[in-house]
């Protein structure tokens, strides 16, 4: 079941975000580069970031995340052993969906080079950019989001 996701499924939405093998991060990792969960759920609350999540017997597996002012999703994690079960597909377009709802036409993600959500984003229309990040391993994707969601 996929569904809104909330402040107080923040513990859970750390779980799967620190139990992840490609792009992992710790809590500490995380609050080293500005990513609390107190500041998180004040975006949350604010109306700039949407969540959803993926819920399998009540457990949260998977998660996507967006940014309203600058369009950009900047979370999309499956629990190991969750993969291949159509959660990172439909969190991608609940993303995409929002972001639309809110004006944004031209939407941007990064992720690691040669990985496995590289390759995942490509399949679903997102196109490589010559973009860089702060992070020089990353490809930062962009996608024209249709009107009509």
């Amino acid at each position: 079941m996929i569904r809104e996701g909330l402040p107080q499924d923040m513990e859970a939405i750390t779980h799967v975000r620190t139990s992840v093998m490609e792009n992992h991060l710790s809590v500490e990792g995380m609050t080293a580069i500005g990513i609390t969960r107190e500041g998180v759920i004040a975006d949350m609350k604010a109306g700039n970031y949407g969540c959803w999540v993926a819920e399998e017997h009540g457990t949260i597996v998977a998660f996507s995340m967006a940014d309203r002012r600058d369009g950009s999703i900047f979370a999309l994690f499956t629990l190991p052993g969750k993969e291949g079960r159509g959660y990172g597909t439909q969190l991608l377009a609940e993303a995409e969906q929002w972001l639309a709802a809110r004006g944004i036409m031209d939407a941007w993600l990064s992720t690691g080079s040669g990985t496995v959500a590289e390759r995942f984003y490509a399949r679903r229309g997102w196109v490589a950019t010559n973009e860089t990040t702060k992070h020089p391993e990353d490809v930062v994707f962009r996608k024209r989001l249709s009107q009509s969601r």
